[in-house]
């Protein structure tokens, strides 16, 4: 039964989100500070949610799918109706720009081979048409608007999970959705619905369409589409489904980590992956669908010697199949890595607090850089004034050594996309060149507000969900220093090559983080591994500290999940070793 259409409604500002199946759901977001939309309803409704931002690190989520297709309107007037590809035009956002793909310490530019249409799985399967998405088009601009999309979602998701070799946890499970958003100056309507019939789908447009007030926009007239790079290819008919093949890999695992050491007293290990079909189109034109595959397999353990505990952890993945777990990623590396890490833990001194310098190890470290920088250079924050970094583009914010780059193109990465979640071609963003704020991550609203590029940064974690300006895989690009003379130039400081949880303030860029890795380093040497380890700092200033860069730039192994305003998505990190002449250490040593 379809909810009643509001009789009464007062906007003043923000965002509405409303779920069309029997139940209406109204989330509030307040744009700049004290504005507000409040809809009168009949029936039943759920309560409200404030803009805030999450910055729980998290190591966990995961998703899996296949290649892209991208379109775009030419700019103005009515789109032509033509199903075949056309040449882009030029600038950074286009679908034929360059792309660099991370293979070490240098970048390559994978094949922009055509890939097959996406589409046709909502075409075939949901019976989805042409026709349907442009009449949602025109009734969700039926008062006005700037602009409207439609975007389609349908997800595979499989999990296990082992505990004390025996399986705890097993699921397998599909859902599909749309989602439809209207954009009226800054105002955003939005209404899903799980049900993908012509009447759920025409109703959820109309009620987004009620955070505009004005004449009805022309109804779109078709699209134009074309392919971009593919950069996690999958066989067509998807991934197998054999439960037992991704058992046996915890069970490895498990094996693994229990062989290590007999001090290792607790084994958990799962596996988790989702494949994700995406089908986007919009009011300017835009047509885009793509595959997206996602796996993790990540191991958990627990040491114990006499009456101390410790923990250790470690994961990998990305966007490729049960392929992928050889070498680095295998099960059996994983399971030493995270015993390893539990039994040094035993052998730990209490880490020293005060003012030292600090050497951040290569990889998993850039999710410092991610959280106390990465966040505060998304467009949002930044259009609101909330972010340390809002209007200082081509000031320096950085020592000359650091150039930092979100690159959302790297074949078979985590946080890599063939398109974002508003249809465009992902691209590399140079976010700071030199020490230099360069620009920042945008979507199309923050792009249009703004007056800036769109960089193909609109990422949501579902259909239920506003896509927003997010990082892909964010990374401090390599120096020519030598990871050895970086250590042997501290006299006495802190050398962290992993880290558990951290939080962020966003308005002024101050950042508390744990390391769970960590070791003093003594006369340029390192010594005995520490405990108990926090970093604490403040964005902008720490990376002005930086006065070594090392040539051994790092990617993490597909672990990282970033969470923003109640939103989780799969993001990569990294960075070389680097030294920062300064910064404040928590410990209970001395």
């Amino acid at each position: 039964m379809l909810v009643e259409r509001p009789k009464a409604v007062m906007m003043l500002g923000g965002v509405v989100h409303v779920v069309l199946d029997g139940v209406l759901n109204v989330r509030i977001l307040r744009v700049n500070c004290l504005r507000m939309f409040h809809l009168v309803l009949r029936g039943k409704r759920r309560g409200g949610e404030g803009d805030r931002e999450d910055h729980r690190q998290k190591h966990g989520g995961g998703k899996l799918l296949h290649g892209p297709n991208v379109a775009r309107s030419p700019a103005g007037g009515q789109v032509p109706k033509v199903l075949a590809p056309r040449e882009e035009r030029g600038g950074a956002c286009s679908a034929s720009a360059p792309r660099r793909a991370y293979t070490g310490n240098t970048m390559t530019t994978p094949d922009a081979s055509p890939q097959p249409s996406q589409k046709r799985y909502f075409f075939e399967k949901f019976g989805i048409t042409e026709r349907l998405l442009e009449r949602c088009l025109g009734e969700a601009l039926s008062a006005g608007g700037d602009y409207a999309d439609l975007y389609f979602e349908s997800v595979t998701a499989t999990s296990l999970g082992v505990d004390e070799q025996i399986v705890k946890s097993a699921s397998q499970g599909t859902s599909a959705g749309c989602g439809i958003r209207v954009l009226s100056g800054e105002r955003t309507g939005y209404a899903f619905t799980d049900n993908l019939s012509p009447e759920r789908l025409l109703h959820a447009a109309r009620t987004a369409a009620l955070i505009a007030s004005g004449p009805a926009k022309q109804p779109v007239q078709g699209f134009l589409e074309t392919s971009g790079a593919d950069l996690y290819p999958v066989p067509l008919g998807g991934f197998d489904l054999d439960l037992a093949a991704r058992l046996e890999l915890i069970l490895r695992a498990d094996r693994a980590a229990r062989a290590f050491d007999p001090r290792i007293v607790q084994v958990r290990a799962g596996y988790s992956e989702e494949l994700r079909r995406i089908l986007i189109a919009a009011s300017d034109g835009a047509f885009a669908s793509d595959t997206q595959p996602l796996c993790r397999l990540n191991v958990f353990v627990i040491a114990k010697e006499d009456a101390l505990s410790t923990k250790g952890s470690a994961g990998g993945g990305g966007r490729a199949g049960l392929e992928q777990f050889r070498g680095s990623k295998s099960p059996e590396n994983l399971a030493r890595e995270a015993a390893r890490g539990a039994i040094l833990q035993l052998g730990a001194v209490p880490a020293p607090a005060g003012e030292m310098q600090v050497v951040l190890g290569p990889g998993w470290p850039g999710i410092l850089l991610h959280e106390a920088v990465g966040h505060g250079l998304e467009a949002d924050f930044n259009r609101k004034k909330t972010s340390a970094f809002a209007g200082l583009i081509g000031q320096p914010v950085a020592s000359s050594k650091v150039t930092v780059v979100d690159n959302g193109t790297m074949a078979g990465r985590r946080g890599s996309l063939n398109v974002d979640d508003e249809g465009t071609a992902t691209q590399e963003t140079v976010l700071i060149e030199g020490g230099v704020l360069k620009g920042y991550l945008s979507d199309k609203l923050s792009a249009r507000l703004m007056g800036m590029s769109n960089t193909g940064s609109g990422r949501r974690e579902s259909y239920q969900s506003i896509p927003m300006p997010r990082m892909t895989n964010t990374y401090m690009l390599a120096g020519d220093d030598e990871p050895e003379d970086i250590l042997r130039s501290v006299k006495r400081g802190l050398y962290a090559v992993n880290f558990g949880g951290g939080q962020v303030d966003i308005t002024n860029g101050k950042f508390v983080f744990s390391a769970s890795e960590a070791y003093l380093i003594e006369d340029g040497k390192i010594t005995a591994p520490v405990r108990d380890a926090t970093l604490i700092g403040n964005g902008p200033e720490a990376l002005k500290y930086v006065s070594m860069v090392g040539h051994d730039l790092k990617l993490d192994e597909g672990i990282g999940t970033c969470g923003k305003d109640g939103q989780s998505v799969p993001v990569g990190v990294g960075m070389p070793t680097i030294k920062l002449d300064k910064m404040t250490v928590g410990g209970t040593g001395r």
